[in-house]
């Protein structure tokens, strides 16, 4: 046995929504999508509340919480919405900011904003 368990994307693309391998949790990109799989368009605050929706849901999967992520990768379309984006992101992390790096880029779907993280499990995995 490898140690390794993967969770399946509900998506039909080639990677896992999540991998656990030792103590921690690997969650793919999330890009906004809302929960009927429909790309989520409007504001950077719109768009990142989805996003941060579907990683509450890819972490409840291997039931941790975003109290559990200790590092966040993210991707804006544009640093011009830099402000905006942050204060949904601290808003929902809360007291709980994990280490983040953050950079522009042309995304898929031409969304706005994409976010993936590492979560710390321990004993749990």
């Amino acid at each position: 046995m490898s140690g390794i368990r993967r969770i399946a994307s509900p998506l039909p693309l080639p990677f896992s929504r999540a991998t656990m391998a030792g103590g921690f949790l690997f969650l793919s990109g999330q890009i906004p999508y809302d929960a009927q799989g429909e790309v989520v368009r409007g504001s950077i605050q719109d768009q990142t509340h989805a996003v941060f929706d579907r990683l509450i849901e890819g972490l409840a999967l291997a039931d941790a919480s975003l109290a559990d992520v200790v590092k966040a990768t993210v991707w804006l379309s544009d640093m011009a919405l830099f402000a905006d984006f942050n204060k949904v992101y601290a808003e929902r992390f809360g007291d709980t900011l994990p280490t983040r790096s953050l950079v522009e880029a042309k995304l898929a779907k031409s969304v706005d904003v994409e976010i993936e993280v590492q979560a710390w499990l321990g004993d749990r995995a």
